[in-house]
């Protein structure tokens, strides 16, 4: 009877260690785990519940704070650790604490999946944006062992839909799928008061904008003809020609901005980090081709925000557009303080009023005529 029963105690034994070996080898099996489907169109194994996260490539933390999620992130990339004389970023501004988290790759995607092992505790989840840039997202997956959800960055013009997709993931995956609603009306009713505003306006005045960053800063000559502020004010953007209606950035002739002779030049005041000597204002200031242009002969040279600082910053793009509004139609935005107006914005996206630290990191330029 007692062999018996000890033969019954390693039966037992023998069992309990062939099934807990089996859970170990089956990874995230023992924990309850959830389909989802990414920008990629990938089906990606996550955990249920998500507590600890990285953000791989540009914006991909600013989609997480604009989702009010950045408390789960336990590592950042360089640029994260940088402090920068010129800083665009309010989402940074917003989170202080990022500089002190530890380092697992390089900005723009280019992660370093010996880092990311490191790291203690681990990640549930890797969210990545601009997957063409930096690191596989497969071959990040397949290195580190951690599900890489991919998102679509989009924008605010013809492709918001992708931009609306991928906060769509992010509240599924995060569970927070009332502030994706909450993102999502906030934005269109912006826009839609924007276009109700300015939609009737027959004659309009020629507007052009120059130093748009586009991976790093340019002067004067870079622009976009899909400028978003302009198209939600309905703006005459000198830039649109037929065959570049669509383009969201390309770099301008000197000759064509003399042959458009815009009536009202706006400054992105992301050239101020090129070459002093190279920046748009000097460029305007100093070049004989563009001294009898009827903006700089009549001094209407506005600053605004830079908007394209690691990926596009939709809060200073709404910021941009009320201030626009309020230089170009001031008789249409009588009730609206452009800097009390982007702080609003700015407190809805990212929890904090970001405009004066902007201002003064861009020498208090922003939302100003430009004297010379």
């Amino acid at each position: 009877m007692v062999l018996h029963s000890r033969g019954m105690l390693l039966v037992l034994i023998l069992f309990l260690v062939f099934f807990s070996c089996t859970k170990k080898d089956e990874g995230i099996s023992t924990v309850s785990v959830i389909q989802v489907k990414d920008s990629m169109n990938r089906e990606i194994t996550i955990p249920e519940s998500v507590k600890r996260i990285i953000c791989s490539g540009a914006g991909a933390l600013r989609y997480i704070t604009y989702m009010q999620c950045q408390d789960r992130v336990i590592a950042v990339d360089d640029i994260e650790k940088e402090r920068q004389q010129f800083d665009a970023r309010p989402y940074a501004f917003a989170n202080p604490q990022f500089h002190a988290l530890p380092l697992f790759g390089e900005f723009r995607g280019y992660d370093n999946p010996e880092l990311i092992a490191a790291l203690s505790p681990q990640p549930d989840l890797i969210f990545k944006t601009y997957a063409e840039t930096g690191f596989n997202p497969e071959e990040l997956q397949e290195k580190t062992s951690i599900p890489v959800c991919v998102l679509d960055y989009g924008d605010l013009g013809k492709n918001k839909s992708s931009f609306y997709t991928s906060l769509e993931v992010i509240g599924k995956i995060m569970k927070k799928e009332q502030r994706t609603a909450s993102l999502k009306q906030f934005i269109d009713a912006l826009i839609d008061d924007l276009d109700k505003r300015t939609e009737d306006i027959k004659e309009r005045k020629t507007c052009f904008v120059g130093g748009i960053a586009y991976r790093g800063p340019h002067g004067l000559q870079s622009t976009e003809p899909g400028y978003p502020p302009f198209r939600f004010l309905n703006t005459n953007n000198a830039a649109i020609e037929p065959q570049d209606s669509e383009l969201s950035h390309m770099d301008v002739s000197k000759e064509k901005i003399v042959e458009w002779d815009p009536d009202i030049i706006f400054i992105d005041l992301a050239t101020l980090q090129t070459d002093p000597q190279a920046h748009a204002l000097y460029e305007l200031q100093t070049d004989p081709a563009y001294k009898s242009l009827k903006a700089v002969v009549s001094g209407e040279i506005y600053g605004v925000l830079p908007y394209n600082s690691y990926s596009q910053n939709h809060g200073s793009t709404l910021a941009n557009a009320y201030y626009i509004g309020k230089v170009l139609y001031p008789d249409r935005f009588t009730d609206i303080d452009p800097v009390k107006k982007a702080d609003e914005i700015y407190e809805f996206l990212v929890g904090v009023p970001a405009f004066e630290q902007m201002n003064e990191s861009f020498h208090y330029m922003a939302f100003k005529k430009l004297e010379f």
